[in-house]
């Protein structure tokens, strides 16, 4: 599964990188909501976690662009802003998921990945079902992670 992580706290999002990598997802990283946005219209994502308070571009008005050209990639929103308003508003914008900091990592690891990548319509799932980009002819869960095993 292939992440993008915008988050312009450098140290939280090797952080992040290294433990989702670790879970083999494929992470790419993002230091402003500017960045951000040229990475998604760029790229391929399966995921984007985004933070809200970001230079350049706020993470809302990142999510706002994203979805103002139908791009439905789930987003999960990884920030400080704890304030119902604010989780009203990410929703409303079209976020997924929402996680405020400080957060556990295994929280994280918690949300429904797979959820989020099979709801998506099918002409956005074009391409996506073998997410390690190796011949993979099963599709199993293990531990609410998408796990994609090649067999022989």
């Amino acid at each position: 599964m292939r992440v993008l992580v915008v988050e312009d706290e450098r140290r939280l999002a090797r952080y992040i990188k290294k433990g989702l990598e670790e879970h083999h997802f494929a992470v790419d990283l993002a230091a402003d909501g500017k960045e951000g946005l040229c990475c998604a219209q760029v790229n391929e994502y399966d995921v984007i976690v985004l933070d809200l308070l970001l230079p350049k571009k706020d993470g809302l008005t990142v999510l706002r662009e994203l979805r103002e050209r139908d791009d439905q990639v789930p987003v999960l929103i990884l920030t400080a802003r704890d304030a119902l308003t604010d989780k009203v508003a990410g929703f409303d914008a079209g976020a997924d998921d929402y996680l405020t900091k400080p957060f556990s990592f295994v929280e994280l690891l918690l949300r429904r990945w797979e959820t989020w990548l099979w709801t998506l319509p099918l002409t956005a799932r074009a391409g996506r079902e073998n997410l390690c980009n190796s011949p993979a002819k099963s599709l199993r869960y293990s531990n609410s992670f998408c796990v994609i095993r090649a067999e022989s």
